[in-house]
């Protein structure tokens, strides 16, 4: 794990420093403002600050699920370099500052987002590695006590597995995954990727370390597995068509008109609205009122050779905000006419998929319904309806099942406030028992 701070005079050009030096695949850990010390700082414009960090490391593949009490009982060899180590190394050489147990630091001043971004949520001011997950240390207090008479309860059952005169995991360790795994589950996370993240606190834990850094390791590693959300690219060279698939129900149509409202009101982008959608007239009706309100052209598709027009009529605007028809993955005949559509456009301009699904939506036919849209196109996630659910575990476990980039989330009906770029912070944030 790389960490590192960049300034620059706004946090874009903070952000361009750090990916000529990084690479285009770091995560922003925070962002402050910072002003020059001394007697003429007053007249120094105040620069922002990034924090980053970047994955060093290829993932490896984890071990299978067990259950926390066999984990106890695993004798450990040689350990590589852990987490808590490259912690400890980066806060001597002064690239991160150290954590404090019995000090919490005061917040820094919010700053307003860049211009552009003015729909997105504001950045989560807290790191990793700058302040702790308050909810969740404050459960591990409570929970501590209970946990470590279990803990020893256990214990005193099975042999007390040494390596090199150490006790392989410490009783605080265990109380911390019991905890985090039970917190993980309470969120829907998926048992596989929750045994995995607790596996990797016993990799990183060693005497005497405080379970901040432990928890610091486990919310850099889940920031870093979402990875930075993957938007709507700037169009350069003519347009790029914007597709969206999904089952029925999802929102998809509501979604194009909160993302076309960005692109044409906000940025100011020419947008043209197009629909295959004709087994469900209101939808096509729904999305051309959005089309007149935004003023905006609006087109019905009915065949490939009409999708090849519809390209080459509006080849000088920016986005084509393409429209799909909802279908079951296991109607033949629905499935070639709408790869037939998205094979046309590719034909004629660069093309984009986006894979919408609903956050309420039971994990299992989640499951089904990636893997049918994954044999057909490859594309990015948008999850909608995360105000009717209160528990986000299975965009984590979704991203991790596919492997496609995050995009965006919807939190409402209202159009087109209620849509926010993917928050990787702020999800895992929420998933570790954070407010």
């Amino acid at each position: 794990m790389i960490i590192k701070k960049y300034t620059g005079k706004t946090e874009s050009e903070a952000t361009e420093i750090a990916k000529k030096e990084l690479g285009e695949n770091i995560v922003i850990m925070n962002v402050r403002p910072v002003k020059k010390s001394g007697l003429f700082a007053i007249f120094s414009p105040s620069k922002i600050e990034i924090t980053v960090a970047l994955e060093d490391e290829p993932s490896k593949n984890m071990r299978s699920v067990k259950p926390v009490k066999e984990q106890n009982k695993t004798a450990k060899t040689q350990k590589p370099q852990s987490m808590a180590d490259k912690l400890l190394k980066a806060q001597e050489q002064g690239e991160i500052p150290p954590l404090k147990v019995s000090q919490v630091p005061t917040p820094e001043p919010k700053i307003a987002p860049p211009p552009g971004r003015e729909f997105a949520f504001q950045q989560d001011e807290s790191s990793a590695i700058e302040e702790k997950l308050d909810s969740l240390h404050n459960l591990i207090e409570k929970n501590l006590k209970n946990e470590k008479e279990e803990v020893k309860a256990e214990v005193s059952e099975s042999e007390n597995i040494e390596v090199k005169g150490e006790n392989t995991v410490s009783d605080e360790t265990l109380s911390f995954v019991r905890v985090l795994y039970n917190t993980l589950i309470e969120n829907e996370v998926d048992e596989i990727y929750a045994n995995q993240l607790t596996d990797e606190v016993e990799k990183v834990s060693k005497p005497n370390i405080p379970m901040e850094y432990v928890l610091a390791n486990v919310y850099q590693k889940m920031v870093l597995k979402f990875g930075p959300a993957d938007k709507i690219r700037e169009s350069q060279d003519g347009p790029i068509a914007e597709i969206f698939i999904g089952p029925t129900g999802v929102g998809k149509t509501t979604t194009i008109a909160k993302l076309a409202s960005e692109l044409c009101i906000t940025r100011k982008k020419k947008v043209a609205l197009l629909t295959v959608d004709t087994y469900r007239i209101a939808a096509a009706e729904q999305l051309r009122t959005y089309a007149t309100i935004m003023d905006i052209p609006f087109r019905v598709i009915y065949s490939i050779e009409e999708m090849k027009q519809a390209a080459e009529d509006f080849k000088d605007f920016d986005y084509l905000m393409v429209d799909t028809a909802g279908h079951s993955l296991h109607n033949e005949e629905q499935k070639e006419t709408m790869i037939g559509f998205i094979h046309a456009l590719e034909e004629c301009v660069e093309t984009e998929n986006y894979l919408v699904l609903s956050a309420t939506t039971k994990y299992r036919d989640l499951i089904e319904i990636a893997d049918g849209y994954s044999e057909l196109v490859k594309y990015k996630l948008i999850f909608t309806k995360m105000d009717e659910t209160s528990s986000a575990g299975n965009l984590y476990n979704i991203h991790m099942h596919t492997g496609a980039p995050m995009s965006y989330i919807t939190n409402g009906q209202n159009v087109p406030s209620d849509i926010a770029v993917f928050d990787a912070q702020k999800s895992v944030k929420g998933l570790l028992g954070g407010k």
